[in-house]
């Protein structure tokens, strides 16, 4: 089975690396093309090995599954430009979450389904997100599903709650990394610490804290109740943080809703012209 992916950035990249570093293929099996070509080039010097591709058109000539990793507004134009090079016996799978696998189906003559990945893939760690079209091979979804758990945690999800999944798996780890980041600056402005210091004692506390869930020591719950006794240290921390956290990530669900409806607006008005 060979893989393409067309899309290079961020998310393309990681994707590469968990494919191959999964044991989910090997680099020669994987075909990738970037409208910025010296960037699919750059991924090549890690896998020599890999099949740099001059189009997408070339990238899906060689591939039997094509991951589609481009921003919202650019998948439908780049899908127009492929069609012609797709059959039945391809699988087109976007990891774009304003953009449904029935939108895909409509448009595409072939398999669909969206995985919908994480930073934390790159790591061989986390959660992916499947849906999957009406039309595609049971063996194949199966497939699908098999080559996922060699590098994170494959969840099936309902359409409704794709952008809060997404909010907590995707984009989870970059809002997580700016409280931590905002956490190490107060310390070190409000005490003499070091900032190498404050950065190393917090990355080992994460690394710690995701041991303790990962292995079911704790629930979230759990953990907060045995690291906080009454009337301590960590209860006067407590007491701030429910001061002061108020509606804050209410707020934050609600910016990234509104983001996604703008987006699914903006590609439906790209459909219709």
């Amino acid at each position: 089975m060979n893989w393409g992916i067309i899309g290079t950035g961020n998310m393309g990249k990681v994707l590469i690396h968990a494919l191959i570093e999964g044991g989910v293929t090997e680099p020669r099996q994987l075909f990738i093309h970037n409208r910025t070509l010296s960037k699919a080039f750059d991924v090549k010097q890690d896998y020599p090995d890999i099949n740099v591709c001059p189009t997408p058109e070339k990238t899906v000539k060689f591939s039997d599954i094509i991951f589609i990793c481009v921003k919202p507004l650019d998948v439908f134009p780049l899908i127009k430009r492929i069609q012609p090079e797709l059959n039945q016996e391809h699988c087109v799978i976007s990891i774009t979450s304003p953009i449904s696998v029935q939108q895909l189906e409509e448009y595409l003559p072939c398999q669909t389904a969206r995985i919908i990945p994480s930073i934390t893939n790159r790591g061989l760690f986390g959660v992916t997100l499947l849906s999957f079209g009406e039309q595609i091979d049971s063996n194949l979804k199966e497939y699908l599903i098999q080559s996922c758990k060699l590098f994170s945690s494959p969840i099936i999800i309902d359409d409704e709650i794709t952008r809060v999944s997404s909010d907590i798996i995707s984009c989870g780890p970059a809002f997580f990394s700016y409280l931590i980041q905002r956490m190490i600056q107060a310390a070190c402005e409000e005490t003499d610490i070091e900032y190498d210091n404050a950065v190393e004692l917090a990355e080992k506390m994460i690394v710690g804290f995701g041991k303790l869930i990962e292995k079911g020591y704790y629930s979230f719950e759990n953990l907060e109740k045995k690291v906080t006794v009454k009337g301590g240290v960590t209860g006067a921390g407590i007491e701030v943080l429910e001061r002061e956290v108020g509606d804050m990530f209410h707020k934050l669900f609600r910016a990234t809703h509104n983001k996604y409806y703008d987006d699914q607006k903006k590609i439906m008005e790209q459909l219709s012209t």
